[in-house]
């Protein structure tokens, strides 16, 4: 018996599709005080004076609060492992806002129409200051957003009085000797730009206190053990009077991993003593919450004449908008998932700064700063190719990094890795040697290819650390405890399957329980790709231990030695005795003096192995008006071991998806005066079905031995190459590059026409 591996459907898979009540708004009681929020109209000012007294007079308003009213403690919103490397730069509500859209006052009614009035009626004093929007004009501004004094943890280089959240600065080798000695060196600037997650369930949380006058959230989140660390800090008032509960989730992509909403409903629960809900409406989701980070990057790449890369040099300046939420964190992850992939380097360089502005803040987004990497440098290595008159396929295949290697930026011992496969098998996919560069159809549209590769991690490595339960029921039954957090990945299928593979049980003999504070082990939440891999091994660990037990007991009440014993999922047996598995469970969970079987199993990770893909891509442009269309896209992928293979395929798709948004069509737009320009899915573009050809996804599969069966991550990895390898097909198409994203057809057209 083997599920690894199998296309096992998603366990909750039916229950969505027909319409169950399984998210956050189906749980909450019909007497919930609706809460609303009173935003800043304007992007940097200071509230002078705040007048209720007229909202308080509307009938069915239970509260309104404002900065007077809440603890005056500062906290982060980000979903991480504590002590978080994200700055303390915020309040509950404050006298000063820093973006438009920035909290003002909390209004709690019984009722949307009557909290809506009350908000309209509240009287705001503002003293409107200059505001800093354009990010590369933040450092040394005039305008300092913040002020105040700010906390944090580590020492990530902030220098608040210059705007600046952190600094970053990992070099290796002599960068100018070395550029100094290659026959080619290349200088590009690359510009990525903010990104909405676009989830299909906007953020939302509800909470009431229970019989023990306990506070419990149900919340649409990635991170409930954090999401109980913020409230605890934030409310003051202890992490163990609170619960915080993940039903299912309708897309989170990262935005979830900030805790956007659940302190303002909870705030009006212990102020009021009853049950609350707030619920971002489409505007705040893309007004309020958070966005990826927009970034500046200037690459500089030197290299032989036959092609062996021997320096990358980036600098990066990146916008983390009104607060500091992933700042430092993010970044870093612009060198660290990028350079490593080629290995005959000498230098690597990666510098620069993340700066405040008067924005919505940026938070994590799927791809965590690997995304504006990988742009910038792949995008750098079709540039070289050309000038060498290489092809892009053969420079990569020369210079990758190969498994049993240490690769020489950031110092990762490679236990895992076949690009080079992955990079011939899409060439084989696309029909590359047929296709490229480029062929003019004859018609004014040419179609043309191109390619990226890209890398990611595994869980964070000597952090995050996953614990899992597994015990055996009195029915011969499995319950798993994970406290991971299934966001319509499946990792909960994927989790029952390796339990089953352990066990030699069946799914419908295993179920899962997530994401209940109160009651599964502790498990940092679901972002980093961590979750196959880091949880998986916890998994693992006590499905390994629960075995083990069965086997001893098992082999105690046959009176034969544990090493003769053998358990099959059924029972255990030594030649012709034998005792069933649910014999076993009866025998340990009835009657005095019975401890009930279990595994209990933590893991952590001293480092995070890679996966990676080549992404390849086919597309078709109108040589008069610079629209493109997606023809093919192939995608290759490295995750080690494939545990579900409907389930991965279906990620990669997702992810490939989005990267065409955020290379075609997706940008949150601002005015000068700060207000957003892209706000609804009227303005906000996603791809559509139409508008994104043929995805083709295949695997070649190698073998992690840190991880569960082999594997590693897959959840982030996938979105990254669309943007460069549609740069690169722009460019063999029509022989433009489009260095800012997204690359639109007036981008296209207006380069064509200079």
């Amino acid at each position: 018996m083997s599920f690894v591996g199998r296309s096992i459907p998603k366990t909750d898979g039916m229950a969505i599709a027909t319409g169950k009540p399984v998210y956050t708004d189906d749980l909450s009681s019909k007497d919930a005080l609706i809460v609303k929020i009173l935003r800043s109209p304007y992007a940097n000012a200071i509230i002078k004076n705040i007048d209720t007294s007229k909202a308080m007079l509307v009938p069915g308003v239970e509260c309104v609060l404002t900065y007077k009213d809440v603890p005056n403690k500062r906290f982060t919103l980000a979903g991480q492992s504590y002590p978080e490397p994200s700055p303390y730069d915020r309040l509950i509500l404050e006298n000063r806002v820093r973006y438009v859209g920035d909290e003002v006052a909390i209004v709690a009614a019984v009722d949307e129409k009557t909290a809506i009035k009350a908000m309209k009626m509240i009287k705001v004093e503002y003293e409107v200051l200059d505001a800093v929007i354009d990010f590369e004009t933040a450092i040394d501004n005039k305008v300092i957003v913040h002020e105040e004094e700010i906390h944090t943890n580590f020492d990530i280089g902030m220098q608040r009085e210059r705007n600046i959240v952190s600094t970053h600065n990992y070099t290796k080798g002599d960068i100018e000797k070395t550029l100094s000695e290659c026959d080619i060196v290349l200088e590009e600037t690359y510009y990525t730009q903010a990104q909405a997650q676009a989830m299909m369930e906007t953020y939302r949380a509800y909470n009431y206190l229970d019989h023990m006058g306990r506070l419990v959230v149900i919340s649409s989140t990635q991170i409930p053990f954090h999401v109980r660390r913020h409230l605890s800090r934030a409310l003051n008032i202890p992490s163990s009077k609170i619960r915080v509960i993940k039903p299912r989730i309708g897309g989170g992509f990262g935005g979830k991993q900030t805790a956007c909403v659940e302190i303002f409903s909870a705030l009006v629960t212990l102020k009021t003593g009853k049950p609350a809900k707030l619920i971002y409406s489409r505007k705040e989701t893309f007004n309020c919450s958070n966005s990826r980070h927009a970034m500046k990057m200037k690459v500089r790449m030197g290299a032989t004449k036959d092609g062996v890369i021997k320096v990358i040099d980036i600098n990066a300046l990146s916008d983390t908008g009104a607060y500091g939420e992933h700042a430092s964190t993010t970044f870093g992850l612009v060198g660290e998932k990028s350079m490593p992939i080629y290995n005959k380097l000498e230098a690597a360089r990666f510098t620069g700064n993340v700066v405040y502005t008067n924005k919505m803040p940026a938070g994590a987004f799927r791809g965590y700063g690997a995304t504006q990497g990988c742009f910038a440098v792949e995008s750098t290595i079709n540039k070289l190719a050309v000038k060498l008159n290489i092809d892009p396929v053969e420079l990569r295949l020369k210079n990758i990094v190969k498994e049993g290697e240490t690769t020489f930026a950031y110092d990762k011992s490679i236990n895992s890795a076949n690009l080079e496969e992955c990079i011939k098998k899409g060439k084989e996919m696309i029909k590359w040697d047929e296709k490229y560069p480029s062929k003019d159809l004859g018609n004014g549209k040419v179609r043309s290819i191109g390619m990226a590769l890209t890398m990611q991690g595994s869980g964070i490595a000597n952090i995050d650390t996953s614990s899992v339960e597994i015990r055996l029921n009195d029915d011969g039954n499995y319950t798993l405890f994970v406290g991971s957090t299934d966001m319509g990945t499946g990792s909960d299928t994927i989790l029952a399957q390796m339990a089953c593979d352990i066990l030699e049980t069946t799914m419908d003999k295993i179920t899962v329980v997530s994401a209940d504070t109160d009651i599964v082990p502790y498990d940092p939440g679901s972002y980093a790709s961590s979750t196959t891999y880091v949880t998986g091994m916890a998994v693992v660990k006590a499905c390994q231990q629960l075995r083990e037990k069965i086997i001893e007991v098992g082999a105690d009440r046959l009176q034969v030695a544990k090493e003769l014993a053998e358990f099959d999922g059924k029972k255990v047996f030594c030649d012709d005795k034998s005792i069933s598995i649910f014999d076993l469970a009866v025998d340990f969970t009835v009657g005095p003096n019975k401890v009930q079987l279990n595994g209990f199993a933590s893991h952590g990770s001293p480092v995070s192995p890679p996966p990676y893909i080549a992404g390849f891509v086919e597309t078709e442009i109108d040589k008069e008006t610079g629209k493109l269309e997606i023809i093919d896209y192939v995608a290759v992928v490295d995750c080690g071991t494939v545990i579900n293979r409907g389930l991965a395929t279906i990620q990669t798709e997702g992810g490939i998806v989005q990267g065409m948004g955020l290379a075609l069509f997706e940008e949150v737009r601002y005015l000068e005066n700060g207000q957003m320009d892209s706000n609804s899915f009227m303005q906000y573009k996603i791809p559509a079905r139409s508008d994104i050809g043929r995805v083709r996804v295949d695997f070649v599969e190698t073998y992690e031995p840190t991880g569960p069966f082999g594997a590693k991550s897959i959840g982030e990895v996938v979105i990254n190459t669309p943007a460069p390898a549609i740069q690169d097909a722009i460019y063999n198409g029509v022989g433009v590059r489009i260095n800012s994203l997204p690359m639109t057809p007036e981008k296209i057209f207006m380069e064509m026409n200079k």
